[in-house]
């Protein structure tokens, strides 16, 4: 197998790697020069959902929120950004509309999680255990990650899908199928 190394500083998630993050290109990607990445998925998905209030109402979704009230009080974001970026967000497909009515008020509608949604858990806790390590004081931030039945501490990182932990040296990064872009001039 043909490969070249791309060397990034720092742990990618909060298991102790030790020295620098070193992923394996293999195939037709060994070679960076030949190759470029026209629709990566990491820029699409920062594109749905790179804003601050999108995260945070996302947190907010994974823990149980579902009414736009309780959006806005618990993101400490504005009634219209809150109305903005559910409506976009519900668009996307992350979310779905229920309406609901309480006795003598008017219908209006909670926002419910989709798979697509909830597919985001990961993605939500690993920026918060890497916040807790890096942006907050020693003991960590003001919450964390459990197992709810033992209490034992939960961390996000690469595994195969039969669950297997793996380092940055154990990962390649291979073309899907027969994708490749054309080559950068």
């Amino acid at each position: 197998m043909v490969s070249s190394q791309v060397v990034a500083s720092g742990p990618a998630d909060l298991t102790e790697w030790g020295g620098a993050v070193s992923i394996t290109f293999a195939g037709v990607l060994a070679d960076r020069s030949a190759w470029q990445l026209e629709n990566c998925s990491i820029a699409m998905a920062m594109d749905v959902i790179g804003t601050r209030s999108s995260m945070l109402i996302l947190r907010e979704a994974l823990c149980g929120t579902v009414r736009f009230d309780d959006f806005a009080r618990r993101t400490r974001t504005s009634e219209a950004i809150v109305a903005a970026r559910l409506k976009q967000l519900t668009e996307i497909g992350l979310f779905v509309k229920q309406p609901y009515q309480e006795p003598g008020k008017r219908t209006r509608d909670e926002y419910l999680l989709t798979e697509m949604g909830k597919d985001l858990l990961p993605a939500v806790f690993a920026l918060m255990q890497w916040g807790n390590k890096h942006l907050q004081a020693e003991e960590g931030g003001p919450l964390r990650l459990v197992e709810g039945s033992t209490g034992e501490p939960v961390t996000i990182g690469p595994r195969t899908e039969s669950g297997r932990s793996l380092n940055p040296d154990d990962l390649a990064i291979v073309a899907n199928g027969d994708w490749v872009d054309s080559p950068s001039s």
